[in-house]
C-alpha cells in the first residue's frame, strides 16, 4: 500500500506539472466546464475526433504541425510578426490548448464562441511578407493550409503513436470531424476523407519553401524550447518523433536530417515510451478511477498547433 501510495503521489506531481504547462492556471476550471457542463456538443462521445484529440500522441502531432505549417511563406510571415511564440510560448500554448479542448469536447455554444474570437483576431492580422507579398490570416487559402497541415499531423501522430489507432473508416471520420471546426473558422470546402486530405496537401507543394523565418522557428522549436533541464530529454524525444513523421520534401527546406535506420530503431521506440509515460502521468491512478462513477476518463488537452494564428 505504501509503495502504491508513493507511486500515485509521483504520478500526480508529474501529471500536475504537465497539465499546468499545457493548460495554465485556469486549466482545472476550464476542464470542469468543458467536460461537465450540460448542453449539446458538436461531437458525440467516442467519435474519431475525441479519440485523436484526447490522446497523448497530440504532443508529437502538435510539433509536427508547427514545422509543416511553417513552410508556407505567408503563413510563417504572420507567425513571425504576430504570434508572439518567442515572447510568450507557454501562454500561447495554453490558449490554443483551450481552443482545442472546447471545440472538441465542450458545449456547442462555447465552441462557437471560441471560433468567433479566433475569427475576430484573424481579421486584425495583416502585413507584408519579407518577399513583398501581402498576407492576411483570414485569407481562405492560408486558413486551408493551416487546417490541412494540422489535421494531417494530428492524424499521422495518432496512427503511429496513439494508444488505439483508428482504422480507415475512423481516419476518414476524423478528417470529417475536424472539417466541422474548419468550416466554423472560415475554411471553404475542407477535405472530408484521408485521401482528400493527402490530395489537398499535394496541391500546396508548389507554394511551400524554407524561409529564414521558418528555419528560425524550427531551431526554436527543436533545439531551444523554454524548458527546464529535466524536461529537455523527454521533449527532445517528442521533437525527434515529430520530425520522423515529416516527409522528405518537408524536411529538406528546414535542414532537418533523414536517418531512417535511427528513426526506426531508436526514435520510434523512444517516442512510444515517452508518450506512454505522459499518458500514465495525466490519467488518474487506478484507485481514483475505481472511486469515480463509470464513464470515460479523458486525458488533459494536448497542444493544438496554429502557427498562422496569433496568440488568443
Amino acid at each position: 500500500m505504501k509503495v502504491q501510495a508513493a507511486a500515485d503521489s509521483v504520478r500526480r506531481r508529474i501529471g500536475a506539472s504537465i497539465v499546468e504547462k499545457v493548460a495554465g492556471p485556469e486549466g482545472p476550471n476550464h476542464r470542469r466546464v468543458i467536460h461537465q457542463a450540460e448542453g449539446d456538443r458538436w461531437f458525440a462521445e467516442g467519435s474519431p475526433i475525441h479519440r485523436v484529440h484526447g490522446d497523448s500522441s497530440m504532443f508529437v502531432g502538435g510539433i509536427r504541425a508547427l514545422l509543416l505549417q511553417s513552410l508556407h511563406p505567408l503563413a510563417m510571415a504572420g507567425v513571425a510578426a504576430h504570434s508572439g511564440y518567442h515572447g510568450d510560448p507557454w501562454g500561447r500554448l495554453q490558449r490554443t490548448s483551450y481552443f482545442l479542448a472546447v471545440t472538441t469536447f465542450g458545449r456547442a455554444s462555447d465552441a462557437r464562441a471560441a471560433t468567433e474570437r479566433v475569427k475576430a483576431i484573424h481579421r486584425r492580422v495583416t502585413g507584408i511578407a519579407p518577399d513583398g507579398r501581402p498576407y492576411a490570416a483570414s485569407d481562405p487559402r492560408l486558413l486551408t493550409w493551416v487546417h490541412i497541415a494540422e489535421a494531417d499531423s494530428f492524424l499521422r501522430a495518432h496512427t503511429r503513436f496513439g494508444a488505439e489507432p483508428l482504422d480507415q473508416a475512423g481516419r476518414d471520420g476524423y478528417v470529417a470531424d475536424v472539417a466541422r471546426i474548419a468550416i466554423e473558422l472560415g475554411v471553404p470546402d475542407p477535405p472530408r476523407t484521408e485521401a482528400q486530405l493527402a490530395d489537398r496537401i499535394s496541391q500546396y507543394r508548389a507554394e511551400l519553401r524554407g524561409t529564414a523565418e521558418a528555419r528560425a522557428a524550427a531551431r526554436f522549436l527543436l533545439l531551444t524550447p523554454p524548458l527546464p533541464l529535466v524536461a529537455r530529454g523527454p521533449y527532445g524525444v517528442l521533437a525527434a518523433a515529430a520530425t520522423s513523421l515529416l516527409p522528405g520534401w518537408a524536411r529538406r527546406p528546414l535542414y532537418l536530417p533523414h536517418l531512417p535506420l535511427t528513426e526506426r530503431a531508436v526514435v520510434r521506440p523512444a517516442g512510444h515510451a515517452v508518450i506512454r509515460g505522459i499518458r500514465w502521468a495525466i490519467s488518474p491512478p487506478p484507485s481514483v478511477q475505481a472511486a469515480r462513477e463509470p464513464g470515460p476518463i479523458r486525458p488533459a488537452p494536448a497542444v493544438r498547433a496554429h502557427p498562422a494564428r496569433p496568440a488568443r
